[in-house]
């Protein structure tokens, strides 16, 4: 055999040891399942920034990490099956996003599996962890306090609409934070002089026709708690605001630049980063037990000034000055 085709020889040998080396190598990488409420379209914001959160910790999709996606297409009830499939393919972590009824589907689908979690809702009194320092078992993550910064929601919408002494609060009954939020809601209408309409609605017919009764009361404001359903709802909501000429308060910035009137709450493509962050660390090897659950320290005011024009809101200063 002459020298250069032994060579050849040589290099084909190597090459086809490499290959199912580097096979076995990408088979190895970690893998994490993301199961999202609506669909990748309407998350590319959030998608971008749990990336980004990632590789803030070492891990860049496609290179040291695969994500399996999983999205629910704004349908509640496919979360479990979405999440059961993803235990059944043994992955290394799950991220559980948009909300408490969410969060709480992923953490029945598995008691092992380590799980990272965005919610609004305070995750100890749902139940979703032990304590906020330490989480205990599988599961940790992020909490962006849209349920407890509700009174603060509800001053802002005041100074907006102060002409408004009636309030109507959307409410999904389902939600285990609902009681809270209309509690706290109550209190905090008493100490500014509001009068305070609650209406429950848990599907997009019982929302319009909520909308209809508060037409009917006369209300001269509306808040609307958060909630996965109104998320998922959105553009039924802002349409029905429209529709009614009801100023509407909301949680979350995507409302008021769907056209919504006006939102108050948690930056969250930053807790999108913090997720990201998160389940970097777990990826590296730190148990969720010992990750203290995040809270949100950044909030943000959006006002949409041609819905305020619309409905012949003239937007005080004060609120412009604060607003992102």
């Amino acid at each position: 055999m002459t020298r250069r085709r032994s060579i050849a020889v040589a290099g084909v040998t190597a090459s086809l040891i490499a290959w199912p080396l580097a096979a076995q190598a990408q088979q190895r990488l970690p893998v994490v399942g993301f199961v999202g409420i609506t669909t990748p379209e309407t998350s590319t914001r959030l998608l971008i920034a749990f990336r980004e959160g990632l590789r803030s910790s070492g891990f860049s999709e496609g290179r040291n990490v695969t994500i399996e996606y999983r999205w629910a297409q704004s349908r509640l009830d496919r979360v479990p099956e979405l999440a059961a499939d993803l235990v059944g393919r043994n992955v290394t972590a799950i991220v559980a996003c948009c909300g408490t009824p969410t969060v709480l589907r992923v953490k029945a689908a598995t008691s092992t599996i380590p799980i990272v979690f965005h919610m609004g809702d305070d995750p100890v009194r749902v139940g979703v962890v032990e304590s906020l320092n330490r989480p205990g078992g599988n599961i940790t993550g992020v909490s962006f306090l849209t349920i407890v910064s509700g009174t603060k929601r509800l001053e802002l919408l005041n100074a907006l609409v102060p002409k408004a002494t009636a309030v109507g609060l959307l409410v999904n009954p389902d939600n285990p934070g609902a009681t809270t939020t209309m509690d706290d809601l109550r209190a905090a209408a008493a100490t500014l002089g509001l009068k305070l309409h609650a209406v429950s609605a848990n599907t997009a017919r019982g929302i319009e026709e909520a909308f209809a009764s508060m037409a009917q009361q006369h209300v001269g404001a509306l808040f609307i708690a958060p909630d996965t359903l109104f998320r998922v709802q959105l553009a039924q909501i802002v349409a029905l605001e429209a529709r009614h000429a009801i100023p509407t308060m909301y949680a979350t910035r995507e409302f008021a630049e769907a056209g919504g009137l006006i939102s108050y709450g948690a930056d969250i493509i930053e807790a999108y980063r913090q997720v990201g962050a998160y389940a970097g660390r777990i990826l590296k090897g730190t148990k969720p037990a010992d990750l203290p659950v995040m809270q949100s320290t950044k909030f943000e005011l959006v006002l949409n000034l041609k819905t305020a024009k619309s409905l012949g809101i003239a937007v005080p200063d004060k609120l412009l000055a604060l607003a992102d």
